[in-house]
């Protein structure tokens, strides 16, 4: 039998205790807050560029930056590991209020670079870590529905997050939603403080305390899942690469070719976050039904259709959000079930696993954010469809030849 130590609260305090519906209920709140902080750029991009005296395609990279930083989520995975999801969580949410606050003040791209940093790495720390927070509450045959109903903060987002922010700089400017979000993030910060600390199995060697060779490759095993595991990952990265590519541009897309403002931008927002939240429900709803790998193959089909038609919709305002709400429905479906998909790939780091997810994603996402801008300036939408479309081809053979439902029980 393999060694495993239970984590469990070094002070005798008696604990704070939370159920799980009220914990999805509390991480649903704040996941609202910090996803409308990551989306605000993708329809307000050139609103926000027009504010900092730059373009589209440099601010582009500032949000590809922000999503870089995601990149150093498995050390918070270790961190969490080594000193509790409590912890870590706390320390992201503080890092996010501030990196807002900064992006605020911003009046050159310099400065807002330095608050896209840490409201990266805050943003990008908090979230895997509440997901592998609450995985440790939820058997298997619950976790679609239970990280599915956490996700659906990320449709809630586009739906109510973005559509005020759209109102609010109509009405006082783009700077305003960031202090807005800068604030709730410290307000959760400090509410975070009351939950109880997660009892989660690690093994005793997974967080290296000094570099060396053998300690990263520690790191990065994951187990005897591994193939199946890292292919999850590709899967994860390709998935928000295709997407991003397109998402973190519809926004200047519509502006330019349709002449859409800060309003009409936030209730596009709006729509496809109705859009979200349906792929959302329907994966929470039936992905532990249907098998979480079937529902993924059929989510990156759908993906792959999606993209593949915005050309052809791209005939009028009205067309164009219909091809960008497939997509978006059925970007949401297969996220969802990636991410329950991950957490019972290598169960013994699920911490890890949790954050390497996120850096994969967010690695798909900082190339989207270099990559986007440029393609839609150079080949428009036509250019956008053909280069999404032939990565959501890879990540389907991914799944087809080399992802398993979940782990073999080890002993």
């Amino acid at each position: 039998m393999r060694e495993f130590i239970l984590a469990e609260p070094l002070s005798g305090e008696v604990e704070p205790e939370i159920s799980v519906n009220r914990l999805i209920f509390l991480g649903l709140i704040t996941r609202l807050v910090t996803d409308t902080a990551v989306q605000i750029f993708f329809p307000f991009l050139p609103v926000i560029a027009e504010g900092l005296r730059s373009n589209s395609v440099a601010v582009g990279r500032l949000v590809s930056l922000r999503s870089a930083t995601g990149l150093l989520s498995p050390a918070f995975g270790a961190l969490a590991d080594l000193r509790g999801y409590r912890f870590t969580m706390r320390l992201g949410l503080l890092l996010g209020a501030v990196g807002y606050l900064i992006i605020g003040l911003s009046t050159n791209l310099w400065l807002a670079a330095v608050g896209m940093v840490l409201g990266g790495l805050g943003t990008f720390a908090f979230v895997p870590t509440l997901q592998a927070y609450l995985s440790t509450r939820l058997p298997f045959n619950k976790r679609a529905r239970g990280l599915g109903t956490l996700e659906y903060a990320w449709a809630l987002s586009g739906i109510f997050g973005l559509y005020l922010v759209g109102l609010l700089i109509d009405a006082y400017g783009w700077r305003v939603p960031m202090f807005l979000l800068s604030g709730l993030m410290l307000v959760s910060f400090v509410g975070y403080g009351r939950l109880p600390a997660a009892r989660h199995a690690v093994r005793g060697t997974a967080v290296p305390v000094q570099f060396s060779w053998q300690a990263v490759r520690t790191f990065f095993d994951l187990g005897q899942n591994r193939r199946s595991a890292w292919a999850v990952l590709l899967v994860a990265t390709c998935n928000m690469l295709a997407a991003m590519n397109i998402f973190i541009t519809y926004g200047t897309w519509l502006a330019q070719e349709y002449k859409l403002g800060a309003v009409e931008l936030g209730t596009v927002a709006l729509i496809l976050g109705i859009a979200d939240l349906s792929g959302s429900v329907l994966m929470s709803l039936f992905g532990d039904k249907i098998g979480l790998r079937r529902g993924v193959l059929a989510g990156t089909v759908l993906a792959t259709v999606g993209y593949g038609l915005l050309p052809l919709m791209n005939q009028g305002v009205v067309l164009a959000v219909i091809g960008l709400i497939l997509s978006r429905f059925a970007f949401e479906f297969t996220v969802v079930g990636v991410i329950a998909l991950v957490s019972e790939q290598a169960p013994a780091y699920r911490g890890k696993m949790m954050t390497l997810a996120a850096a994969a994603a967010l690695l798909g996402s900082s190339v989207a954010g270099f990559i986007g801008p440029w393609v839609y300036e150079n080949y428009q939408v036509t250019g956008l469809s053909l280069i999404s479309t032939g990565i959501m081809i890879g990540s389907l053979l991914l799944l087809l030849f080399f992802v398993q439902e979940r782990a073999a029980e080890e002993s």
